[in-house]
C-alpha cells in the first residue's frame, strides 16, 4: 500500500478521488491548497501526489516548483487539469511532473499511472514500495476549465499531448534535441516552444534552414568567416553559432548538411567551440542545438550520407511530430484557430465552417500537414463572401480528397476516439464527449455561456442544465 497525497481546492473532488484511491488499496492524505500540501510534505512521507492545476492562491505549477525547492527527493507528481493547454503541459513536465492528465480520468487510467509512478519511486528509493490496485470503470472530474493560452501548439489528440510532454521534459535539459517529422508538421514551432519554456528563454533564438543555403556557403553561415577567407569575403562575418551564443540554434533539415560540415558540427557540439573560415583561432560558444529533419537519419547513416557519430550526439532527446492525418481530433480546432488568425490579419470578423466543410477537412489526407491546413484556411477566409465557409470554398479538389467512405492513409475511424472509450458503454462515451465539447466551447467563448451555446448549436437553457449536470458551473 502506498501513501498518496491529493491536492485540490474542491472538497467534493478530493473526496471522490480519495474513495477511488482507497478502493485501489492505497492510503490517502488530502490538502485543500498548495501551501497546505507543502506543509504535509514537510512532515509526512508521501509516495505519490495528485495535484490539481488550477487552484486559488498558489496554483499547481507554483506548488510543483515549491516541491522541487523544498524536497530533496520529490515523490512522483501527477498533475490533473480539466482542459489542458500546450503551455501548462509543457511547464508541468519541465518542472518535474511525472505525468499530466486531462480530466475526467478513469479509474483504470488512474491505477495505471499510479502503478508506473510508484515503480519509479521504488527504484529511486531502492525499496519495493510500489503498489497497485484493482480495476473499475469509474471516473472522477472536478469540472474546472483551463482556458489559458493554447495557441502555441494547439492539439487535444493523444499524439499531441505526448509531444507537449516531451517538450516539457526536453525544456528542463541542456542537451541537444532532435525533432523528427514530415514537412509541415510544425518542427520550428516546437523548437520555439522548447526555447520559450527553457532556462534560455529571453536569449537569442536563431533558425537556419540547411537545405535553403547553397552547400558551399553553409559552413560560413554556421561558423562565420574572417576577411579574405574566400573570394568576396570583404569583411568578418560572425555566423549563426556566435549569433546564438547563450541561446538556441535551430538547424532545420540537418539531413541535407554536407559530410565535411557535419564533421565541424560534431566538434562544435562536443567541444563548445567553432573556428571561423580563414581563421586558426577557435572561438568558445555556449549554444543549445535543436536539429530538425524529415529524413530518416538512420537510413542516411547506412547510405553514407550522414555521420553516425553526429547522429548519436544529436539524438539525445528526440521529439517525434505526428502527421496531421494521425491527429484527426486536432484538425477542426486548428482550422478554427487559423480562421481567427486570418480574420485578425484582415481586420474582419472570423468566419465559421459549415458541417460539410468540416467533414471535407476530416476526410482530406493533408500531405502538407499543418502548413497546408493553414494555407487552406487563409485562402478560404479571403475568397469566401459569406460568414460560413462551405466545402466548395475550401477548393481542396477531388483528386486530393479521399472518397466519402474512405479514411486517411493509416488512420481508422476509431482513431478519432481514445482507445479506452471504444471499449466503454455508449451512454458513458456520449457523456464524456458532451462534457469535453462544452468545456471546449466555454474556453473558446472566454466563459460567455450564450456564445458557448451558439457555438454548440443548442439552446442556452439546455446548456445551463448540462453545466449543472456535469458540474461545470
Amino acid at each position: 500500500m502506498a501513501r498518496v497525497l491529493i491536492v485540490d481546492d474542491d472538497d467534493a473532488f478530493r473526496e471522490t478521488l480519495a474513495e477511488t484511491l482507497e478502493g485501489l488499496g492505497h492510503g490517502v492524505t488530502s490538502a485543500a491548497s498548495g501551501r497546505e500540501a507543502l506543509d504535509v510534505l514537510s512532515r509526512e512521507r508521501v509516495d505519490a501526489v495528485f495535484l490539481d492545476h488550477r487552484m486559488p492562491g498558489m496554483d499547481g505549477l507554483q506548488t510543483l516548483a515549491g516541491m522541487q525547492a523544498q524536497l530533496p527527493e520529490m515523490p512522483p507528481v501527477i498533475v490533473l487539469t480539466a482542459f489542458s493547454s500546450a503551455g501548462n503541459t509543457i511547464d508541468a513536465m519541465r518542472l518535474g511532473a511525472f505525468d499530466h492528465l486531462t480530466k475526467p480520468v478513469t479509474r483504470d487510467a488512474m491505477r495505471d499511472v499510479l502503478a508506473r509512478a510508484l515503480q519509479v519511486r521504488a527504484a529511486a528509493l531502492g525499496d519495493g514500495s510500489a503498489g497497485d490496485g484493482s480495476a473499475d470503470d469509474g471516473s472522477v472530474n472536478d469540472g474546472s476549465v483551463d482556458d489559458r493560452d493554447n495557441s502555441d501548439l494547439i492539439g487535444i489528440s493523444p499524439a499531441m499531448r505526448e509531444v507537449h510532454k516531451r517538450i516539457g521534459m526536453a525544456a528542463a535539459s541542456a542537451q541537444p534535441v532532435l525533432l523528427l517529422g514530415e514537412t509541415g508538421t510544425g518542427k520550428e514551432m516546437v523548437a520555439r516552444a522548447l526555447h520559450r519554456h527553457s532556462s534560455r528563454a529571453g536569449r537569442p533564438f536563431v533558425a537556419l534552414n540547411c537545405a535553403a543555403i547553397p552547400k558551399d556557403l553553409l559552413e560560413s553561415e554556421l561558423f562565420g568567416h574572417v576577411r579574405g577567407a574566400f573570394t568576396g569575403a570583404t569583411g568578418d562575418r560572425p555566423g549563426c553559432f556566435r549569433a546564438a551564443d547563450g541561446g538556441v540554434l535551430l538547424l532545420d533539415e540537418i539531413g541535407d548538411m554536407r559530410l565535411d560540415v557535419q564533421a565541424k558540427m560534431l566538434r562544435a557540439l562536443q567541444e563548445g567551440e567553432i573556428t571561423p573560415l580563414g581563421s586558426h583561432r577557435p572561438v568558445k560558444v555556449d549554444v543549445r542545438v535543436i536539429a530538425a529533419t524529415h529524413h530518416d537519419l538512420a537510413a542516411a547513416v547506412r547510405e553514407g550520407r550522414f555521420r553516425e557519430d553526429l547522429l548519436y550526439r544529436l539524438d539525445v532527446l528526440t521529439v517525434h511530430l505526428p502527421p496531421l492525418r494521425e491527429r484527426l481530433a486536432d484538425i477542426l480546432p486548428l482550422a478554427e484557430h487559423f480562421l481567427r488568425l486570418a480574420a485578425r490579419a484582415e481586420g474582419a470578423a472570423p468566419k465559421a465552417l459549415t458541417a460539410d466543410a468540416a467533414q471535407q477537412l476530416l476526410r482530406h489526407t493533408w500531405p502538407g500537414n499543418v502548413r497546408e491546413l493553414r494555407n487552406v484556411m487563409a485562402r478560404s477566409h479571403a475568397l469566401s463572401r459569406h460568414a460560413m465557409i462551405s466545402a466548395a470554398d475550401l477548393e481542396l479538389g477531388p483528386s486530393r480528397v479521399t472518397g466519402a467512405d474512405a479514411q486517411p492513409a493509416n488512420v481508422q475511424p476509431a482513431n478519432v476516439l481514445p482507445t479506452e472509450w471504444l471499449n466503454a458503454e455508449l451512454p458513458d462515451v456520449i457523456e464524456k464527449v458532451e462534457r469535453l465539447m462544452i468545456a471546449h466551447a466555454l474556453a473558446q467563448a472566454n466563459g460567455n455561456r450564450a456564445e458557448a451555446a451558439r457555438r454548440l448549436g443548442i439552446h442556452r437553457q439546455l446548456l445551463y442544465r448540462k453545466l449543472t449536470a456535469y458540474g461545470l458551473e
